[in-house]
C-alpha cells in the first residue's frame, strides 16, 4: 500500500520547497497534480527537460517518490479540434512521467453529461491513439469518474473501464465524490460500490464531504432553481459525512493493497495540519 499525497494546496511553493513539505510532513510518495509551472489544467504542460530534471533531483535528495501523476485535459470533448489538442498533451505528458520514473498515471473521462454518447464517442478515439502510447511507454493508467463529467457513476465508470479491456487500465475511487458516485437517490452504499470495482479498484482518493442528497434534496440550495450545478467538497476525515467505518472496513476485507491518496483542497490555511492529520488517520484506519 503507497500512501501519497496531492500537494494542490501546496502548489504556490517552488517545487524543491514543495517536495522537501511532502517529506517533512512524513510521507513517502506524491500525487503530482495540476500546477501552473508544470502541468497545467487543460493546457499543454509547461515542464521543460530543466523543470523535469529539477523535481527529479528533489525527490532524489529527499526520498520521495512519486505515486502517480494526475493529469486532466478534456480528451473526451465533443469539439474534435479540444479533442485532439488534449491528445497532443496526454502525449507530452506521458513523456514527461516517463522521464520521472513514474509507471502510473491518472485521470478523469472529462466529457459533458448533457453530450453523453459523443463524449463517450470522443473518448474511444483518444483511447485508439493513447493507449499504444501507454504501453509503450509502460505506464498504467487509473480512471474516476467526476460530478458533471459525462461518467459520473461509480458502476457505469467501473463498466467502462472494463471496457478498455487492458489491465493495466484500471479503477480510482474518490470518496469525496461518493454521494454523487451512488446516483440521484439519498445516502450511498459504499460497500456494494467498492466490492462492484472488485479487482479493477486499484486506487484511492481520501478526502471527507457532505451528502448533498440529505434533507430531501435541500442540504444546499442552489440559486437559480433547476441549476444543473454539481457540488461537494474535499474536507479532512470527520469533516463530513462519508460513512468511513464501512468505508475502510470493506477495504481491508478486499484486502487493497494499491495507492491511497490524501487530497484534501478545502484547507489552504492549515494545509501542514490537515495534511498531518490525514496521513496519521489513514495509517491507523490501513493498519487495523
Amino acid at each position: 500500500m503507497k500512501i501519497a499525497l496531492d500537494p494542490y494546496m501546496f502548489r504556490a511553493l517552488p517545487i524543491r520547497e514543495m517536495v522537501r513539505t511532502v517529506a517533512d510532513l512524513g510521507y513517502e510518495y506524491i500525487e503530482l497534480s495540476p500546477r501552473d509551472d508544470f502541468m497545467p489544467f487543460f493546457r499543454h504542460p509547461r515542464a521543460d527537460d530543466e523543470r523535469v530534471a529539477e523535481l527529479r533531483s528533489a525527490l532524489a535528495e529527499t526520498g520521495v517518490q512519486l505515486s502517480s501523476v494526475l493529469p486532466l485535459y478534456k480528451w473526451s470533448s465533443p469539439d474534435e479540434t479540444e479533442r485532439q489538442s488534449a491528445v497532443r498533451y496526454w502525449k507530452r505528458m506521458i513523456e514527461i512521467t516517463s522521464s520521472l520514473g513514474c509507471s502510473l498515471m491518472n485521470s478523469e473521462f472529462n466529457g459533458r453529461p448533457e453530450a453523453a454518447a459523443e463524449s463517450e464517442a470522443a473518448f474511444w478515439r483518444s483511447m485508439e491513439e493513447l493507449l499504444p502510447v501507454f504501453e509503450r511507454e509502460g505506464i498504467a493508467l487509473n480512471l474516476e469518474a467526476h460530478p458533471d463529467d459525462f461518467c459520473e457513476e461509480n458502476d457505469p465508470a467501473v463498466d467502462l473501464v472494463r471496457a478498455v479491456n487492458k489491465p493495466w487500465v484500471n479503477y480510482l475511487y474518490c470518496a469525496p465524490h461518493t454521494f454523487h458516485l451512488s446516483g440521484a437517490a439519498p445516502g450511498a452504499d459504499i460497500a456494494k460500490m467498492l466490492h462492484y470495482a472488485g479487482d479493477k479498484l486499484q486506487h484511492l482518493h481520501l478526502a471527507d464531504t457532505f451528502d448533498h442528497t440529505a434533507s430531501s434534496g435541500l442540504r444546499y440550495i442552489l440559486n437559480p432553481p433547476g441549476t444543473t450545478a454539481r457540488i461537494h467538497q474535499h474536507l479532512d476525515i470527520g469533516q463530513g459525512e462519508v460513512d468511513w467505518e464501512t468505508f475502510f472496513s470493506t477495504l481491508r476485507a478486499m484486502e487493497f493493497d494499491g495507492v491511497a491518496t490524501v487530497c484534501v483542497f478545502a484547507w489552504e490555511e492549515r494545509a501542514r495540519e490537515s495534511s498531518a492529520f490525514m496521513l496519521d488517520r489513514v495509517r491507523k484506519e490501513l493498519a487495523r
